[in-house]
């Protein structure tokens, strides 16, 4: 195995197609909470949160009026937002059913607790919180064991603020 080239490397945003800029912006803006950082008129926003530049950019630049990509191609399979607490989490999910998106799985990950929607251009989105690390479960020679096990949705939603 190769050591890594830069181990602090890290995913630092994503770029989305879509096809109505506005609809977009409500979805990630007003149900999620990312505040608009900056506009390109009508073609692109960025979006983030604490003052960060963009943790989402939103684009109709290849996509304006289009409709979702095809469900068995290539392609980003999900964003996942992570959320600092499971409160927050639930407040997020809550949001979400609110503003009438259906959940589409809510799984227990061992290392994390994660719920999947789709946006309105049908981009999955997972909404997660990871378990503290002293909690991951490990399997005997130490490595990580994940699964995916249910997660009681109305559990984790009574915690919502």
């Amino acid at each position: 195995m190769t050591a890594p080239y830069a181990p602090s490397a890290r995913i630092g945003h994503v770029h989305l197609k879509v096809a109505d800029l506005d609809r977009a912006i409500v979805f990630y803006a007003d149900v999620l909470g990312f505040e608009v950082q900056s506009r390109l008129g009508n073609d692109a926003a960025f979006l983030g949160s604490d003052g960060y530049h963009h943790h989402i950019g939103l684009n109709t630049w290849r996509s304006k009026g289009s409709g979702p990509a095809p469900e068995h191609h290539t392609g980003l399979f999900h964003t996942a937002i992570l959320y600092p607490s499971r409160a927050d989490l639930a407040t997020a999910v809550r949001r979400v059913i609110d503003a009438g998106y259906p959940v589409l799985g809510a799984s227990d990950h061992g290392v994390s607790e994660a719920i999947y929607f789709n946006d309105p251009d049908g981009n999955g989105v997972e909404l997660y919180r990871d378990r503290h690390t002293a909690e991951w479960p490990r399997h005997c020679d130490g490595s990580l064991q994940m699964y995916s096990r249910p997660l009681q949705l109305e559990a984790l939603l009574a915690e919502a603020a």
